[in-house]
């Protein structure tokens, strides 16, 4: 309320601030009561206008000179001892709407990374290695690989026995897959195999394999004994190495079986045993046998 009356005041000064230096304002008069003319009353009935009182005439009153002659100019108002100047009326304050969605800036483009050079590839001399393993490097009686088996070309010879003829078997089949491998020209490419297809407790099933340099295009060479030309296993697989004479190999198999049911594997029934060491003498007792097994 005190800020509007202020306002109010502020209004009226400053109209008066606007008017003209020359404009005054004239005192109210109140002009003199006019004189009541009257006439003489008229005789009554019967009477003579001699006996009529007489009354003196009205003589209207006098002008009564003003106390000062002249009319008086109005003084005009002082003006105020400060004026004050109207502040303009601040506007309300704008509220901040909601934002704006502000443009995604793209992440920055990073320079590719500096990869390290591969180490220089050794160039194949193209003379096969006869003792070439699957797995590409020696195994840790102590340790299981994981491996990945590469398909190779291998002459393949399948057959059966006891478990008593069970070594000196493949060693037979072995030695009759070389002679076929060189009657074909086909160089030896690997370390020899066996794929033990179906067991019982008589003996054992198997394919006996020995991998070979691949035949040139388009030739199929002729092979004898039941020989054929065939592919070595592929995937994944287990390796347990076993470096013992070969009548303690159901030793290692035991350790391979533990180890299964341990992680809960299920694994292909077939097992592949390569002979890294030749089989001439089941006793020895630094013969070297690599067996994989591959999960299902």
């Amino acid at each position: 309320m005190r800020d509007s009356r202020r306002y109010s005041r502020i209004c009226v000064l400053a109209l008066l601030a606007s008017l003209p230096s020359g404009w005054v304002f004239a005192q109210a008069r109140v002009a003199p009561p006019s004189a009541v003319e009257t006439a003489p009353l008229a005789p009554p009935p019967g009477a003579s206008p001699a006996q009529m009182p007489s009354v003196p005439a009205q003589v209207p009153p006098a002008a009564m000179p003003d106390s000062q002659p002249g009319p008086q100019p109005v003084q005009p108002a002082p003006p105020p001892p400060n004026p004050v100047t109207p502040q303009p009326v601040q506007p309300a304050p704008t509220l901040p709407g909601p934002a704006e969605p502000q443009p995604v800036q793209p992440p920055p483009t990073l320079p590719p990374p500096v990869l390290p050079a591969p180490p220089p590839v050794q160039q194949q001399t193209g003379v096969p290695d006869p003792n070439a393993t699957l797995a590409g490097k020696r195994g840790d009686s102590s340790d299981i690989d994981e491996v990945a088996l590469v398909a190779k070309p291998v002459l393949l010879l399948s057959g059966q026995t006891s478990w008593d003829q069970g070594f000196q078997k493949l060693s037979e089949s072995f030695n009759t897959l070389r002679e076929e491998a060189r009657k074909a020209g086909l160089p030896v490419a690997g370390r020899p195999l066996s794929l033990f297809v179906e067991t019982t407790d008589d003996g054992f099933r198997f394919d006996a394999m020995l991998p070979v340099a691949a035949p040139a295009s388009g030739q199929v060479p002729a092979f004898g004994g039941g020989v054929k030309l065939g592919a070595s296993p592929v995937g994944k697989a287990l390796r347990f190495l076993h470096v013992a004479p070969y009548d303690d190999i159901d030793s290692t198999y035991e350790t391979i079986t533990a180890y299964l049911e341990a992680k809960s594997i299920t694994v292909k029934d077939a097992f592949l045993e390569e002979y890294v060491s030749d089989l001439k003498d089941p006793g020895d007792p630094n013969l070297e046998i690599n067996v994989y097994v591959q999960p299902k």
